[in-house]
C-alpha cells in the first residue's frame, strides 16, 4: 500500500486578530513532489475579505480530486478497451449541502467530461460503460460519501 503526505503552512500576519476571527484564511499546501499550492477557505465560508483571491480551497480541492481520479481511470480503461482518447477536459461541479443542523458537506459532484476521440468512439453503451468502470476504480470516489455523477 502507499502513503500520501501533504503539508499545510498557515501564519498569522501583523496586525490581524486571530480571537476576533480577523486574519486571512491563507496558507501554504505542500505535496511530497516538491510542488506547493496556495489554499484558502472558501469565499463562500468567510467573505471575500478573509478568502485569498486566486488560491484554491479544500471544497475545490475535492471537486477537483474526483475530477482528475474518474480522468486518469477513464483514460486506462478506454486504452483496455481499444480506444484512443486525444483531449480529456471536464468542468466539474460541487454542491455543498446541509447534512445535519449545522453540518454540511459537498454533497454532490456533477462531472461534465468532453472527450476528444483519435479514431474510432465508442457507441454510447459503452461510452457509459468506461465511465462507470471509472467511477468504481476511482480511488478518490472510493473514499467520500460523496455522490459522483457523470452528466
Amino acid at each position: 500500500m502507499a502513503t500520501y503526505r501533504a503539508t499545510v503552512t498557515w501564519r498569522l500576519s501583523a496586525g490581524e486578530d486571530f480571537p476576533a476571527g480577523r486574519y486571512s484564511r491563507g496558507h501554504e499546501l505542500g505535496f511530497d513532489r516538491g510542488t506547493t499550492v496556495p489554499g484558502t477557505a472558501s469565499r463562500h465560508v468567510v467573505g471575500n475579505k478573509w478568502s485569498v483571491e486566486g488560491a484554491v480551497d479544500p471544497e475545490q480541492m475535492l471537486v477537483s480530486a474526483l475530477s482528475s481520479c474518474h480522468m486518469l481511470v477513464f483514460l486506462h480503461r478506454a486504452r483496455l478497451a481499444g480506444f484512443s482518447v486525444a483531449a480529456y477536459a471536464d468542468e466539474a461541479e460541487g454542491v455543498m449541502g446541509e447534512i445535519a443542523p449545522g453540518r454540511q458537506a459537498v454533497t454532490k459532484v456533477t462531472l461534465h467530461p468532453v472527450i476528444e476521440w483519435a479514431g474510432p468512439e465508442p457507441d454510447a453503451e459503452t461510452l457509459a460503460r468506461l465511465h462507470h468502470e471509472a467511477h468504481e476504480e476511482c480511488f478518490i470516489a472510493n473514499s467520500v460519501k460523496t455522490e459522483v455523477v457523470v452528466a
